[in-house]
């Protein structure tokens, strides 16, 4: 699985996002992609004043600020449908 943080440099709460997705890759396993929106006008358009942006494929887990319980949930969910 791979979870996209839409985000940008010099960004404190995208830092805090990476770092809770790191903190969550203990228990889960999950990639991190990192996309700058400032690289592509379309995505600076849609997320600009949402970012960070945490998605898996087109559903958008959490944005702004990051709730660890919000992303652990869907991380669960997740895992378990994988398993069935």
């Amino acid at each position: 699985m791979i979870l996209t943080l839409y985000g940008k440099e010099n960004c404190g709460l995208c830092d805090q996002a990476r770092v809770t997705l790191e903190m969550l890759q203990q228990d889960y396993s999950f990639e991190i992609e990192e996309i700058n929106i400032y690289n592509d006008d379309k995505l600076l358009e849609e997320y600009h004043l949402l970012i960070p942006v945490i998605k898996h494929k087109e559903y958008l887990i959490d944005s702004e600020i990051i709730d660890i319980e919000k992303v652990e949930t869907y991380l669960k969910s997740k895992k378990y449908s994988e398993n069935s």
